[in-house]
């Protein structure tokens, strides 16, 4: 399918030796005719924090990604790229930077990953941005907290509500794929890091390898995890508490479902897809859901009728909207008060990964990754607008 280029930004100036040129293009997508923000489009392969966890710094000042080969030496590295103007800008360098989670302040534009130092040990990093990141301003970084040797992360953490402990998922296995742990019955932990003083200590442990460890935004300790097994669990969704107590799963499935791809979209729910990928599993009811974590109580978005159905989605905290990607590399906003189903956006091929959408913290736009400008050799980050008919109407300013 051919790109329309409506227009290109305009460059930013280079500032200093990590600030790069505006990529910042403005397509059409030629089902839709909605405009979507090409803001990356080097051959370079970008990719956005996966889905369950913000993308904007806490000043809404800029976006944060990561490049597997963006940089000029060729190694991973994260970066920031400013919407208004597109002006990209490297903030970390060096060896042993990981991509698999980074997790941005909800309070601070401080920004936490992993990266393993010389001696071969993993340490939670904390990176603070400045505001004149792109006129000469330095990050500044620190280690949080340094693990033990031999210490195994499962590839994901998440802040908690209050930011002052993060939790993090720990292997306690040598299999090489989840595949691997789920065949030999091995066990996992989530762990929790003082964000002050870096001492660690035990959340919970279980008897499967854990994934996707999330931390509730709004109520600080409490905690989701998943029983990761590279496909389908026999009970994916797990809460606890971050003293340990009330661990319990979260939506009890039938060996008729595919659970997956949880995420946190208000203080009291969890949204998540029952999978309809395959024929077996269309038997049952299918779609993007959400649960009430305190009732229970489920409710059901609907499914496409054709295709393998929903993948990923998200929602506004408002309750209003929620957005869904597909297998076609299809974006979908959902209203929730009255099931209405739009499509936003075409052609994103989910190759080398998949569009994993979710709301700006306005709910104004939704930032996906998209493989469609390379054909799915490469990714780039692409914001598209919520049609004005599903913007919350602004709210009216106290009377005098």
């Amino acid at each position: 399918m051919a790109a329309v280029i409506l227009c290109f930004g305009c460059a930013a100036a280079r500032s200093n030796s990590s600030a790069i040129l505006s990529e910042k293009r403005v397509v059409m997508d030629e089902i839709t005719h909605i405009p979507m923000t090409f803001l990356t489009t080097a051959p370079s392969n970008d990719a956005k924090i996966y889905q369950t966890h913000p993308q904007w710094l806490a000043d809404g000042s800029r976006i944060i990604f990561r490049s597997t080969n963006r940089a000029a030496d060729g190694t991973p590295q994260i970066f920031a790229v400013r919407e208004s103007d597109g002006a990209i800008t490297q903030l970390t360098h060096g060896l042993g930077v990981h991509l698999g989670s980074i997790n941005l302040s909800r309070k601070t534009n401080r920004i936490f990953y992993l990266r393993e130092g010389d001696d071969h040990r993993l340490r939670m990093m904390a990176l603070t941005i400045p505001a004149d990141l792109e006129t000469g301003g330095a990050p500044v970084e620190r280690a949080v907290a340094v693990f033990p040797e031999g210490f195994r992360d499962s590839d994901g953490f998440a802040l908690d509500a209050d930011e002052t402990a993060a939790y993090i998922g720990v292997r306690l296995d040598n299999a090489p794929t989840p595949q691997a742990a789920a065949a030999q019955k091995v066990t996992g932990a989530v762990w929790a890091v003082d964000l002050a003083s870096g001492a660690t200590r035990l959340v919970v442990t279980t008897p499967f390898r854990v994934g996707h460890v999330e931390a509730n935004p709004w109520v600080p300790g409490e905690i989701m995890y998943c029983h990761e097994t590279g496909g389908d669990a026999p009970q994916r969704m797990w809460i606890v508490k971050a003293d340990g107590t009330g661990n319990r799963p979260l939506y009890v499935e039938t060996p008729t479902e595919w659970i997956t791809h949880e995420t946190f979209v208000d203080r009291d729910h969890v949204m998540f897809s029952i999978m309809g990928h395959r024929d077996e599993l269309r038997r049952h009811p299918t779609g993007i859901a959400v649960i009430n974590l305190r009732t229970d109580r489920v409710e059901l978005l609907g499914q496409l009728a054709e295709g393998g159905g929903f993948w990923h989605s998200s929602g506004t905290p408002d309750g209003r909207l929620a957005v869904a990607d597909d297998f076609a590399g299809e974006i979908y906003l959902i209203d929730r008060s009255n099931g209405e189903r739009v499509l936003l956006s075409t052609g994103h091929v989910m190759k080398p990964d998949h569009a994993h959408p979710n709301f700006s913290p306005d709910g104004t736009r939704i930032l996906i990754q998209s493989g469609r400008l390379t054909g799915g050799k490469s990714l780039d980050l692409v914001t598209i607008p919520v049609p004005a008919r599903f913007l919350a109407p602004p709210k009216a300013s106290p009377s005098p």
